[in-house]
């Protein structure tokens, strides 16, 4: 069964990420270009928040008892297989997971234009994610630190 205690702490700590992520995305490009510590900042909030989407993604597998994945792209697939969301958003998901393969294993050839181009572009498909799993799962956010289940009773 599906824990919403579970999903709901992951999407407390991703909502911190993102909105650190959104103060990121405010500085201009050329700011963000020329500060280290920004673009730092943006891979690991990036980073983490993906992984926040994957630990959600791989709770609901398991707790559905779905196909093992075969690698951590492969488990936005197997809820896309499952109905969960459209296959546009499940593409996306993967080349995120993508991304942070690269954040994580090839750090150093990361291209900080990228990151920033990344930021400015990619990270509502994480908001997608959110927000599908949170109607998947009759939650509701009532606000940036609180979810609740939805009484079917």
């Amino acid at each position: 069964m599906v824990s919403i205690e579970k999903i709901s702490q992951k999407f407390i700590q991703l909502d911190e990420y993102l909105g650190l992520l959104d103060e990121i995305a405010k500085v201009s490009e050329k700011a963000f270009l020329e500060d280290k510590i920004l673009i730092g900042s943006a891979k690991y909030y990036l980073q983490t928040s993906i992984e926040c989407c994957l630990d959600v993604a791989n709770h609901i597998i398991a707790s559905e008892r779905y196909r093992s994945p075969k690698d951590y792209a492969d488990s936005f697939a197997v809820l896309e297989e499952k109905g969960i969301f459209q296959q546009q958003l499940g593409q996306n998901l993967r080349q995120m997971t993508k991304f942070r393969n690269r954040l994580v294993h090839l750090y150093g050839e990361i291209d900080d234009q990228f990151v920033y181009e990344f930021l400015k572009n990619d990270v509502d498909d994480i908001r997608k994610f959110r927000k599908v799993i949170i109607q998947q799962y009759g939650l509701i956010s009532n606000n940036i630190k609180e979810f609740s289940r939805i009484s079917t009773d």
